[in-house]
């Protein structure tokens, strides 16, 4: 699998029934109901869930019938409206760039309706309660027939009643409105109140700091990406990938959520983390930087939110979960082999080319990455132009790394890598990362006097464990050295000779992208 930028190209209550009064006793109450409300996702293309629901049914309370009840038919069941393969060493990656049943309701005249048997039928419509029950002997008890009387014309009064208040209430609505809708406009219902820690909340105070970025080269050829507000001096934190082409006399604009859009230039980037910092040219008052997390406290499962511009749609919030961490990811445009290497936040929440650069969310609405890559559909690359969509695997550089490479940026202009200074195989299989034969254009592999050398390593050794990391190849390696600062002292485990041996190695620097 190979892996490419995810940059994309610049785009042209139901009313209730009267109830009578001195109804008999025993009369059913209509079963409640309820419902699965339609979800999307706010992303490119929506994904709707099915409604779904469940109708019901349930047993009538049985008075004392007459000596003779006349014949009533069997009442049925209610129904209710169906509301990266893997790779040995990094993960090769795309940059992204009805309400229930409630049943009919029951007369209220008398005698209600016989129970329905022990084990009813559950078919799919017209289905009956089964075997009418076994007639036998009725022992009739006396009644008053004046008492009968009574209750039957109490009945009667009340469903006229009842009724002629329904047809009143309707004709005087009717001649209100014209005879036209019975609907009730959306302003005069209670304000929607959300929580202060929604997706809805988060978002809608995230978004302001999020702003759309187009680079265009001066051939023409631009992209668009995603970015967001770092500090009140109006530093923008993005991808590399998605600034590339406008970085050598080209045109950077980035534009806010609320449409407004400012000239920007870059300051900085590293080619070799995909970081990148711009800076607006005229920033306006009263930015307000995105609140930073610590990546490293991130747990899988964790809910996340990603907003960006996928293929140009701005201001696009998607959800999800932290899927994976510490994944090994080697990814790059597919036009050339200058890749870069992280270890990433793995997110199933919907990326797509346009996402690119832009923040990764937890709950809190704190950045705790920045979008960068994705697996593409098939595990194929995005050569020949070919853009994938989201497949569920997206992946973010770790904002504590990001904001390590954005301060180097921003004070010098240029990045700063720790190195062990050994030349590596970058073969995606293997037990491990080898040290090459040489280190290629007639340089050993080995750095003389370099961290490798110092510590006694050289061609040929096969390095297994960085700290308690498991190393199985080059592009793992390098993902893992760079998560960390020069200076560092790190454990190597290495095998030689079929012997395994363990070594401490304090990483050096390389300042600048290499040619």
């Amino acid at each position: 699998m190979s892996t490419e930028n995810e940059g994309t190209a610049v785009p042209s209550a139901p009313s209730v029934p009267p109830v009578p009064v001195a109804a008999p006793e025993g009369t059913p109450a209509s079963a409640p109901g309820g419902f699965t409300q339609d979800q999307r996702y706010p992303d490119q293309p929506g994904r709707s869930s099915e409604p779904g629901g469940a109708g019901g049914f349930g047993g009538t309370a049985q008075g004392s019938p007459p000596a003779q009840p006349p014949s009533v038919p069997p009442t049925g069941p209610g129904q209710g409206s169906e509301p990266t393969a893997p790779l040995p060493g990094a993960v090769p990656a795309y940059y992204p760039g009805s309400t229930g049943s409630t049943g009919s309701a029951p007369d209220a005249g008398w005698p209600p309706p016989p129970p329905p048997p022990a084990q009813p039928s559950y078919g799919g419509g017209g289905g009956g309660w089964g075997e009418p029950p076994a007639s036998g002997p009725q022992h009739s008890r006396k009644r008053p027939g004046g008492l009968i009387a009574a209750v039957l014309a109490a009945a009667l009064v009340a469903g006229v009643v009842g009724g002629g208040i329904g047809y009143w209430a309707a004709d005087r609505n009717d001649d209100s409105v014209g005879g036209g809708s019975t609907t009730v406009s959306a302003a005069d219902a209670p304000a929607l109140k959300r929580e202060a820690g929604s997706t809805a909340a988060v978002a809608g105070k995230a978004l302001p700091s999020v702003v759309t970025i187009t680079a265009q080269a001066q051939g023409g050829d631009g992209g668009t990406g995603t970015g967001f507000v770092y500090d009140k001096q109006g530093h923008i934190l993005t991808n590399n990938h998605v600034v590339a082409s406008a970085a050598d006399g080209g045109d950077l604009t980035a534009t806010f959520s609320n449409g407004k859009e400012y000239a920007a230039e870059v300051v900085g980037r590293a080619e070799g983390y995909d970081v990148a910092v711009v800076k607006l040219k005229d920033p306006p008052s009263g930015l307000k930087p995105l609140a930073l997390g610590n990546s490293d406290k991130v747990a899988v499962g964790d809910s996340t939110i990603a907003i960006g511009a996928p293929f140009g749609l701005s201001n696009t919030v998607t959800t999800g979960i932290i899927s994976a961490k510490n994944r090994p990811v080697a990814s790059g445009d597919g036009s050339s082999d200058k890749n870069s290497y992280m270890s990433a936040l793995q997110t199933d929440a919907s990326i797509n080319p346009g996402n690119s650069g832009g923040p990764l969310l937890d709950a809190r609405g704190a950045v705790i990455g920045m979008n960068s890559a994705i697996q593409p559909s098939g595990g194929g690359g995005g050569g020949g132009g070919a853009q994938s969509g989201s497949v569920g695997l997206g992946f973010a550089i770790p904002i504590n790394q990001a904001k390590n490479v954005a301060e180097q940026l921003i004070k010098t202009g240029q990045p700063v890598y720790p190195v062990i200074g050994a030349t590596v195989s970058m073969a995606e299989g293997g037990d491990g990362a080898t040290i090459s034969g040489d280190g290629g254009g007639g340089t050993p592999a080995v750095t003389p006097d370099g961290p490798a050398a110092k510590a006694g390593l050289k061609s040929g050794d096969v390095i297994t464990k960085f700290n308690d990391v498991q190393i199985d190849s080059g592009p793992t390696l390098i993902s893992e050295i760079w998560t960390h600062k020069p200076g560092d002292k790190i454990k190597i485990t290495y095998t030689r000779g079929g012997k395994e041996s363990q070594v401490e190695v304090t990483l050096g620097e390389r300042k600048g992208d290499s040619q």
